[in-house]
């Protein structure tokens, strides 16, 4: 137990440490006009600038945090904290490589964010630079999927394509108040279970420090924002989402009965990912760049049928949890066990296809008629 009372106090602080941080960048964001302002692209739906600094106020929380679990255990004695822990300590220095390089790769994409929410960059120079950081991830930072591939070339090009994947869908899906932190902060606290259940201790850390500062972020950014998190904040949440989900072992053969738990990130992050490929088909079907932001997806449809944009938002936090916990039990379940909970999972997936759908065919049905 004293390891989960370990992940809370991490989260706590992390926490606290965004609820101090974000009010500063805010007013260092309206004293430099560091602000998103509604007027400059059509799809942005608030009305007033906002000040656009949250992101670093998230990275600095989460960098902070994880700075001081490096230097805690140099100033209290460990085994004040039971025997597990103090034992557990000295894997600590045979991944602070991995770690250095892990804070490297998500300062970097905190600050491809930033430099893209000051000067607009070009889809590929983006794209160039997200694929720069998931290399270093990959090659140095010791993320690694390998879905029981046995090659070294093809699970660093899957967990780059990964990092990259999951950094544009969080950007993507940061479309209304709260949305994509929520989710974020949502998925983190998910992944902190499988990993302290699997007993990866420092993983499960790491994910806890960055659900901690997701969540003091989050009561500045729900509707109605006072400070947007911005592509540097969605570039850093993206990122840690796709490294901490490659980082984690999540097949135990000593827990699992079956190869399925390497299915649990792609249903913990099932929702963002699902709103941007819906988003992607739809684009390229109407001949549009996938880059270019629209009033598209999942939150907007629910908006469309007839819901506040909270109530929106607070319906797709919904779903992520009820996705997300309906797969845990995929580290111990067996085969039988697996195979309905994947079930359950696909019939919620296809829930919200057929909400989506049919507000496709209401807005359609309606623009016939009135033409």
């Amino acid at each position: 137990m004293i390891w989960w009372q370990i992940y809370v106090g991490i989260v706590i602080i992390s926490g606290a440490m965004a609820l101090i941080l974000t009010p500063i960048f805010q007013q260092i964001a309206e004293k430099t006009d560091f602000l998103d302002c509604p007027r400059e692209q059509a799809h942005k739906l608030h009305r007033k600038s906002t000040p656009l600094l949250g992101g670093p106020a998230i990275f600095l929380a989460w960098m902070l945090t994880i700075i001081g679990g490096f230097f805690v255990p140099h100033f209290i004695n460990m085994q004040n904290f039971g025997m597990v822990v103090a034992e557990s300590l000295p894997g600590m220095h045979k991944v602070t490589s991995n770690i250095i390089f892990l804070c490297i790769g998500a300062g970097l994409a905190m600050l491809l964010g930033l430099y893209d929410d000051r000067y607009n960059m070009s889809a590929k120079a983006k794209f160039a630079g997200q694929f720069a950081i998931a290399a270093i991830a990959a090659t140095w930072g010791g993320a690694k999927i390998t879905v029981f591939i046995d090659s070294e070339i093809i699970s660093w090009i899957m967990t780059v394509c990964w990092i990259m994947l999951i950094i544009n869908a969080i950007n993507f899906f940061d479309n209304m108040d709260g949305l994509a932190i929520g989710t974020g902060a949502i998925a983190l606290s998910l992944f902190t279970v499988v990993a302290a259940i699997n007993q990866q201790y420092f993983v499960a850390a790491l994910s806890a420090a960055a659900a901690g500062s997701a969540i003091g972020f989050w009561f500045f950014n729900h509707s109605p924002a006072t400070i947007f998190m911005g592509d540097s904040g969605s570039h850093f949440l993206g990122y840690i989402l796709a490294v901490v989900s490659a980082y984690i072992t999540f097949y135990n053969p000593h827990m699992s009965h079956s190869p399925f738990p390497a299915f649990i990130p792609l249903f913990i992050l099932a929702i963002p990912l699902f709103d941007t490929a819906a988003v992607v088909v739809i684009r390229l079907y109407k001949r549009k760049p996938i880059y270019i932001g629209d009033h598209n997806h999942l939150s907007h449809r629910f908006y469309d049928m007839g819901m506040s944009r909270k109530s929106a938002v607070f319906v797709i936090h919904l779903l992520e949890i009820i996705i997300g916990l309906s797969v845990l039990p995929l580290v111990w379940g067996d085969t039988k066990t697996t195979v309905i909970i994947l079930l359950q999972a696909g019939f919620i997936l296809l829930l919200v296809s057929v909400l989506q759908y049919t507000v496709i065919t209401h807005h359609k049905n309606g623009k016939d008629k009135s033409d």
